[in-house]
C-alpha cells in the first residue's frame, strides 16, 4: 500500500509537470508513452527540455532523487502501479499497446547494466563485532545492540520484519533451560501468514534481546520502540525507517562511514557469513526463508570464486 501510495503521486505530479493536468481514467495511450521515454534516459544533459524541467520539479518536490535515469526495475513497477489502478476501476491499461510496449523493451535493453546491490558491504561478524562494541550500557544501547544481532542471528532479517516484531512474537520459554529462544513471524516479503516457520535464536544474540525485554519491561506491544531522553522505553513502536538509523549511528560511532553499510547488508552479511563458515546453502536459506536457490546462491559463489585456488596460480 506504500508503494502504491507513493507511486501514485509520483505519477500525478508527473503528469502535472509535463501536461499541466491531472491524471485520467483510462489514461491516453500518448501520455503512457511520453511517460515512457521520459524515464529510459539521462537527463543530466538535456537542460531546457520538458523532461528536464519536469524531472527538476520532482526533485524539488522531494519525488525524484537526480536526473539519472531510473533503473528498469524502478520503472516497471511505477509502471506496474498505474496498471494496477486502471484494474481497480475495471478500465483498459495504455501500457497494454503494441507501440508501448516495444518501446519498453527498447529501453530496457538500452539500460541494461550490473544491478547495483542493495548494499555497498555485506554487514558480516567482523562488522557486526565492531558496531555491537559501539553499544553501551544505556537502554539505547541494550535496544541497539538486541536489534543488531537479532537482525542477522536469526537469517538476516529485513528491516521491517525486524521493526514490526511484537513481544507477543517472541517464545522465552525454553530460554532458561536451553538458552534457546523462538521467533514467529506472521508476514514477510516472500511468505503470507501463517506460512512462515518459527525461527530459533540462541547464544549471544538470545542474550542479547532478554536483556533488552528485561530492562525495557515489554510485556506486550510492540517489541522494539523509541527510548527517551530519560532513558525509558516508549510505548509506541519504532518507525519503518528506524533500522536504517540506527545502523547509520553505530557506523559513526564506530568510525566508519554512515553510508558504509544499509539494513539489508545484515542479510547479505548472514548469507556470506554462512558461506565463509561452510555452512551448506539449504541451512542458511530456511532461516533467511529465502525462496529463490539462484538469488540466495550469489552470496555462495561470491564467496567460493573468491577462495577458488585456481586464483592462485600466478603465485
Amino acid at each position: 500500500m506504500r508503494a502504491w501510495e507513493r507511486d501514485l503521486v509520483y505519477i500525478a505530479a508527473w503528469k502535472a509537470a509535463v501536461f499541466g493536468a491531472p491524471l485520467a481514467w483510462p489514461e491516453d495511450e500518448r501520455v503512457a508513452l511520453r511517460f515512457v521515454l521520459d524515464h529510459s534516459i539521462d537527463l543530466t544533459d538535456r537542460a531546457g527540455t520538458s523532461a528536464h524541467d519536469a524531472a527538476m520539479e520532482l526533485i524539488a518536490a522531494g519525488l525524484r532523487r537526480s536526473l539519472a535515469c531510473p533503473s528498469p526495475a524502478t520503472l516497471d513497477r511505477r509502471i506496474a502501479s498505474w496498471r494496477a489502478f486502471h484494474r481497480m476501476k475495471n478500465l483498459p491499461s495504455p501500457f497494454e499497446a503494441p507501440l508501448i510496449r516495444q518501446a519498453r523493451a527498447k529501453a530496457r535493453r538500452a539500460a541494461n547494466h550490473l544491478p547495483q546491490p542493495k548494499s555497498p558491504r555485506p554487514v558480516t561478524r567482523d562488522l557486526l563485532n565492531a558496531l555491537i562494541e559501539t553499544c553501551d550500557g544505556s537502554l539505547r544501547g541494550i535496544r541497539d545492540r538486541a536489534m543488531l544481532m537479532l537482525g542477522f542471528a536469526s537469517g538476516g532479517r529485513r528491516r521491517s520484519e525486524i521493526t514490526g516484531l511484537r513481544r507477543e512474537d517472541i517464545d522465552l520459554e525454553e530460554f532458561d533451560d536451553r538458552g534457546l529462544i523462538w521467533i514467529r513471524l506472521l508476514e514477510t516479503k516472500t511468505t503470507a501468514k501463517g506460512e512462515a516457520p518459527r525461527l530459533p535464536l540462541k547464544g549471544r544474540a538470545a542474550r542479547a534481546l532478554v536483556a533488552w525485554i528485561d530492562r525495557a519491561a515489554i510485556a506486550d506491544g510492540a517489541l522494539f520502540r523509541p527510548v527517551s531522553r530519560a532513558d525509558r522505553a516508549l510505548v509506541r513502536p519504532l518507525g519503518p525507517d528506524a533500522m536504517r538509523l540506527i545502523l547509520r549511528y553505530r557506523l559513526k560511532c564506530a568510525g566508519l562511514p554512515e553510508d558504509y553499510a544499509t539494513p539489508h547488508g545484515l542479510r547479505s552479511g548472514f548469507l556470506t557469513q554462512a558461506a565463509l563458515d561452510g555452512a551448506p546453502l539449504q541451512a542458511a536459506m530456511r532461516l533467511s526463508l529465502h525462496r529463490s536457490v539462484t538469488q540466495a546462491g550469489r552470496y555462495y559463489a561470491d564467496v567460493e570464486i573468491e577462495t577458488n585456488p585456481a586464483t592462485d596460480l600466478l603465485d
